[in-house]
């Protein structure tokens, strides 16, 4: 190598050294956006990013000229031809411009919409003791521009970087050993149940989520429907010393009231008409793990004062058993409801409430999240390009900014049903083409995609024709089918949308004929 050659990589090096994490509050996305600057210093390329290996999916942590949705993407490394070269060669590798293989950023490049043209493409494997850490990849829409660097060149590059990586993520290991002890660090690097996002809102959410898993404090998870508010409890359990233990679901709104205390606690052989054996509770099967009491809010209130006797003594009594059982579980509840509000209202146990909510944590609605909207984009775009078998799906420019700018009622739910509605009938009109862009004439935050269907609610106010009743049987069903989809078929958020009790509002569906089917 020539001079010039030595002196860029000594300030290469000298670069990766200086974006390695000081001190503990310093994070390795510092330094993973530092390391990606570095790198632009001695290869020139149009973009670059970095990814790490993630149970067999490459993840991006950092990117350079790729457009944002790119960080909510996982590419899983076998269904993509070129990551997979890059992962299985040891050494860096510049791919032909006439490559047949496709590209996995044909469409997320920002200097260039749709199909990448004719172009240089470079991948380099980051390897620490023969494991795959993670891969480099430079695009260049000048063809060729790779191969006038010498492969001595490019493998100095890539053996500074891959050590630098290692180095960055021991420190983090470290860390995370020294505050939580190895058993979480492994479960951590295991888990799959991703939180996307990297909003300021969300950092702290991680955070707080970080610091109580380490506890094993009883947490309250606040927020609106369709917040992720059982993901949340998972990452709680996940983090915890628990992770290897189970974790047990309870949704407390679809519990039949009188099988309650049964479906918590358990019975025994012949305590009442249809136990023809014994049956463990739930309670019971989540002995040494994690609890989690989705839609806490819906219990009735003599099940909300037996589930605080548990909570009070850790014994639970089988219905129909003559003695007590002993139990270790971590509760963790969740709800979208205002909890003082039904303390207020004589509808939830103050005493209960006190016990649940420990360790209240909020999970913020999507609209308050809108830097987190591409990421989540992304995310959602990647899982159903596999679904519907599409080689590459994107999202035009006018459909994210519409995306970011509409207030989601239905939070991050409602926008991965929009996504897959709108990835569904953009394959359908561009079945032909390898790249599919989701248009915003394929969503229905289209201005023009009628969705509250106001025809239909002036036809039957204006059908003078039909009696009294009738019309206001039909507007009542037009309103509540309405509500119920804007609540994604949840009884219960319906009912407090239109303040009503739940029970009653099922009542009337039946009377007016409305019926849900739920598919699986």
């Amino acid at each position: 190598m020539d001079q010039r050659a030595l002196s860029q990589l000594l300030t290469f090096s000298a670069l990766l050294t200086k974006a390695l994490p000081k001190h503990t509050e310093q994070n390795l996305n510092q330094f993973y956006s530092g390391a990606v600057q570095a790198l632009k210093t001695c290869v020139s390329a149009d973009a670059v990013a970095l990814l790490l290996h993630q149970n067999g999916a490459l993840v991006p942590v950092a990117i350079e000229g790729l457009t944002r949705e790119a960080f909510g993407r996982r590419f899983v490394i076998n269904d993509h031809p070129r990551l997979f070269t890059i992962s299985e060669s040891s050494k860096p590798v510049i791919f032909d411009e006439n490559s047949t293989l496709p590209d996995p950023y044909d469409g997320l490049l920002l200097a260039q919409e749709g199909d990448i043209p004719v172009h240089a493409c470079m991948g380099i494997p980051l390897y620490h003791q023969q494991e795959l850490q993670g891969v480099l990849t430079l695009d260049s829409l000048t063809p060729g521009v790779f191969k006038q660097y010498s492969m001595p060149f490019l493998q100095t590059i890539n053996d500074i970087f891959a050590e630098h990586l290692t180095v960055a993520l021991n420190c983090e290991k470290l860390l995370r050993k020294a505050r939580h002890g190895d058993a979480l660090v492994s479960e951590l690097s295991q888990t799959s149940h991703e939180m996307v996002g990297d909003s300021a809102l969300m950092a702290s959410l991680k955070s707080d989520i970080e610091l109580v898993a380490s506890s094993d404090f009883t947490v309250l998870v606040l927020g609106e429907t369709g917040t992720g508010k059982e993901l949340v409890a998972r990452n709680i359990h996940g983090a915890s010393r628990r992770a290897k233990q189970v974790f047990v679901q309870v949704n407390c709104a679809s519990l039949p009231e009188n099988l309650a205390e049964s479906e918590f606690f358990g019975h025994r052989k012949g305590s009442f008409t249809g136990a023809d054996k014994h049956r463990d509770g739930k309670f019971l099967l989540a002995d040494g793990g994690t609890l989690f009491l989705d839609e806490i809010g819906e219990l009735p209130l003599h099940i909300q004062s037996k589930l605080l006797r548990v909570l009070q003594s850790g014994e639970i009594q089988p219905v129909g058993a003559d003695s007590t059982q002993q139990v270790n579980v971590r509760i963790v509840a969740a709800t979208n409801r205002d909890l003082k509000a039904e303390v207020e209202a004589g509808r939830f146990r103050a005493d209960l409430y006190h016990r649940l909510s420990v360790y209240p944590l909020l999970v913020p609605p999507l609209r308050a999240r809108g830097h987190d909207i591409p990421l989540l984009a992304g995310f959602f775009i990647e899982q159903v390009r596999k679904k519907l078998g599409i080689m590459q799906l994107t999202l035009s420019t006018q459909l994210q900014d519409t995306l970011c700018k509409y207030d989601w009622p239905g939070n991050i739910r409602e926008l991965e049903h929009v996504i897959s509605r709108s990835a569904l009938k953009a394959k359908q009109a561009q079945w032909q083409q390898k790249i599919v862009r989701i248009e915003l004439e394929h969503s229905e935050l289209n201005p023009e995609y009628d969705t509250i269907t106001p025809k239909a609610t002036t036809q039957v106010m204006n059908d003078y024709d039909v009696p009294f009743k009738e019309l206001v049987d039909n507007f009542q069903k037009l309103h509540i089918i309405e509500t119920l989809k804007r609540h994604q078929l949840n009884w219960a958020a319906t009912a407090r949308a239109l303040q009503m009790d739940r029970a009653n509002l099922v009542r009337l569906a039946k009377r007016l004929g409305i019926e849900i089917t739920k598919n699986l």
